[in-house]
C-alpha cells in the first residue's frame, strides 16, 4: 500500500523558516516526480515545487528563491526547505507523486499525503 506521510509543519512568524519532509513507501521511488502542493482556505490546490525522476526542479513564481525542494532516493524522502516565510504562505501543504515527469495540475498526481498545516503570522 502506497503511503506518503508529511512532517515538519507548524507555526512560525513572518521571515522565519520551516522544513517539511515526506516519507514515501513507493516501489522504485526514484522513478517518480515528487511535488509539494498547498491549499489555502477558499483557494485551489496549487503546485509549489516539484522534482522529477532526473532531479530537475521547478518552482511556482511565488516561492522561487525562498523554497528549495530536494529528494533522497536512498531514504525515499522528499523535503521542502522554506525560508523567508510570509503570511500568504499559510496553507495546508501536501506531498504528491506521479511517475516520471512532473505536471502542474493536481489531478495528474496519483498519490497524496494527508497534508500538514503551515501557519505564518505577521
Amino acid at each position: 500500500q502506497v503511503q506518503l506521510v508529511e512532517s515538519g509543519g507548524g507555526s512560525v512568524q513572518a521571515g522565519g523558516s520551516l522544513r517539511l519532509s515526506c516519507g514515501a513507501s513507493l516501489y522504485n521511488y526514484g522513478l517518480y516526480c515528487m511535488a509539494w502542493f498547498r491549499e489555502a482556505p477558499g483557494k485551489e490546490r496549487e503546485v509549489m515545487a516539484a522534482i522529477d525522476a532526473w532531479a530537475r526542479t521547478t518552482y511556482a513564481s511565488s516561492v522561487k528563491g525562498r523554497f528549495t525542494i530536494s529528494r533522497d532516493n536512498v531514504k525515499n524522502t522528499l523535503s521542502l526547505q522554506m525560508n523567508g516565510l510570509k503570511p500568504e504562505d499559510t496553507a495546508m501543504y501536501y506531498c504528491a507523486a506521479r511517475l516520471y515527469s512532473c505536471a502542474v495540475g493536481s489531478s495528474e498526481y496519483n498519490y497524496w499525503g494527508q497534508g500538514i498545516q503551515v501557519t505564518v503570522s505577521s
